[in-house]
């Protein structure tokens, strides 16, 4: 009878031992063990916006079509700008015209202020070979010499001036027609964003334009979600992040048919939003006078790529998607251990 009882008692002491040391044990992987079902899956998200405004003519996708980089999604009336472009043709066309005209000006010029420094040059050596013949040579012929000389370098200074000013006007031509050509590189520009294009391979999704709207130039209008680049953020308790580190391999479930892949761990954030800290009117921290003894431990993002060799054929990625993360670093540090 004696015996029994210590029996009874050594089973009820092994069993409440058990039940604390698998208390602790899943308290302790549910309070410091690296995993949350605070996941969601992102995606690079491409918001498609024309760079030039007017009537959206052509729709060429649908809603969730898979396009490649570079296909067509959606055309800009370009009838307004085969007109700029036929503009600017046009003035290029003026500028040229007008930096020949100043060139063959510039040529003329520059004839006239040679043939003015010749007669100069030539006026200027019959007065000095007058001068030495004074005793010939009267003073009245001498003079007339003089001063047809001086009328000469007058001539060949204007002349000279005449240059400067045609070589002015032909730098100014040439800067004309490169304005010109720009403008006109400018125009073919703008008629070529008209067809707007896929920047990336992905998924068109949340499909909002239609033939007859009128797109703004810089204003998004269809949005893409990249193939390539998806990720997941996991919102772990501060009292986890100790324990993760940049490289660790993680586990992840979907929400969406328990669907496993694998990825690892490319950076933890560093800071959140501090609601409790805000500035009051006069800039200094406003500090609120109460205080909650329960504290809640804070959430931050930490980045999770994904493995594309884990996704199965077939698999439905969704950005916005739930999941649940376990980080392995416990077993990955046995693993190089061992």
């Amino acid at each position: 009878m004696k015996t029994a009882s210590l029996i009874r008692g050594g089973v009820t002491c092994v069993v409440v031992l058990l039940a604390a040391v698998m208390a602790y044990v899943v308290w302790h992987q549910y309070m410091l063990s690296p995993w949350t079902r605070d996941a969601r899956l992102r995606a690079e998200v491409v918001r498609i916006a024309p760079d030039v405004p007017g009537l959206v003519t052509e729709v060429a996708v649908q809603d969730n079509q898979t396009v490649r980089k570079g296909e067509l999604l959606f055309v800009v009336d370009p009838d307004r700008y085969q007109l700029a472009v036929a503009q600017a043709e046009a003035d290029l066309s003026a500028a040229e015209a007008a930096a020949r005209a100043a060139g063959a000006s510039v040529s003329a010029a520059s004839a006239g202020a040679n043939a003015s420094q010749a007669e100069y040059l030539m006026r200027q050596e019959q007065a000095q070979r007058r001068a030495q013949l004074s005793g010939v040579v009267s003073r009245e012929a001498q003079a007339d010499a003089r001063a047809m000389a001086q009328a000469a370098q007058a001539n060949w200074k204007q002349a000279q001036a005449s240059t400067h000013a045609a070589s002015a006007s032909g730098q100014q031509a040439g800067a004309a027609l490169q304005q010109a050509r720009v403008a006109l590189e400018r125009a073919r520009l703008d008629l070529a964003r008209t067809q707007v294009r896929a920047s990336a391979d992905g998924t068109i999704t949340n499909l909002d334009v239609r033939v007859g709207d009128y797109a703004s130039a810089g204003t998004p209008r269809m949005a893409l979600v990249a193939r390539q680049g998806m990720w997941v953020y996991g919102y772990f308790e501060e009292t986890k992040l100790p324990k993760i580190r940049r490289g660790d391999p993680v586990d992840i479930r979907l929400m969406a048919g328990g669907v496993h892949l694998r990825g690892k761990v490319e950076g933890i954030a560093t800071g959140i939003a501090d609601a409790a800290g805000p500035t009051g009117q006069n800039l200094l921290a406003e500090v609120e006078p109460t205080f909650n003894w329960v504290r809640l431990a804070q959430r931050v993002p930490v980045r999770v790529s994904i493995d594309p060799e884990s996704i199965p054929d077939g698999a439905v990625l969704s950005a916005g998607m739930s999941a649940t993360l376990v980080i392995k670093h416990g077993e990955d540090d046995k693993q190089k251990a061992g």
